[in-house]
């Protein structure tokens, strides 16, 4: 059972400090909702991000949907052998249950996610298909029982995809930490959790590409073992 977790997910709602701006009103009022409510969008809000901290990590909700699709829709997730999960780049963690399909569609995302970080679940009654915790990661890993954690960055050892997965296929239930964040090094709160930490490409890739390829060349090596 391989646990794959985004970690610094750039996901949060508009936060207090730029409710005020221009653009963050101006998407609001045309969404017809309360500015608190709303995602924080580079592409909506790329002004107004101007004044907060960290701000090279935050706001962009699409980075999680993609490597969600990709998750989710895998092979390894359909047998039962995926675990998926995400914390937040403002500390919470998410849960995700695997029958999720997530929609396609960037904008019913976006919306089912305003639903999840202001209801704490989706669907908000019944079983929820994703949970929301105000939960530090350290936390969360520690719940999970992971028998080796490896975190994949640009600044890691120098490996490989191929590499890196023959490690995990060797563990019973290892984690994965891989940022889902637009730029900037892995924060040292997250690399400390990690008893590995691997470079797996020469160049900086997109969070969705390393899921994709690290799940992929698991599958090989755990598909069809037993």
């Amino acid at each position: 059972m391989l646990n794959l977790v985004f970690t610094e997910a750039a996901l949060e709602l508009v936060p207090r400090e730029i409710l005020l701006h221009p653009a963050v009103k101006r998407n609001a009022k045309r969404r017809k909702k309360p500015a608190e409510e709303t995602l924080l969008d580079r592409s909506l809000h790329h002004y107004a991000m101007d004044r907060l901290p960290n701000a090279e990590k935050r706001g962009r909700p699409d980075i999680l949907h993609f490597c969600l699709l990709l998750a989710m829709g895998s092979p390894l997730n359909r047998l039962g052998e995926l675990r998926v999960s995400a914390n937040t780049v403002t500390g919470f963690t998410v849960d995700v249950d695997p029958e999720t399909r997530p929609p396609r569609d960037c904008i019913r995302f976006n919306s089912l996610m305003e639903q999840l970080l202001i209801n704490g679940a989706v669907p908000p009654k019944g079983k929820p298909l994703m949970k929301l915790k105000r939960k530090k990661l350290d936390e969360h890993i520690r719940e999970m029982g992971s028998s080796r954690v490896i975190a994949l960055s640009s600044h890691g050892e120098p490996s490989s995809f191929e590499k890196v997965a023959e490690v995990l296929s060797k563990e019973e239930a290892p984690a994965v930490f891989i940022g889902a964040y637009p730029s900037g090094a892995m924060s040292s709160d997250v690399i400390d959790l990690a008893d590995d930490v691997f470079s797996v490409y020469p160049e900086m890739l997109e969070a969705w590409t390393v899921t994709s390829r690290i799940i992929y060349e698991y599958e090989k090596r755990v598909i069809g073992k037993d």
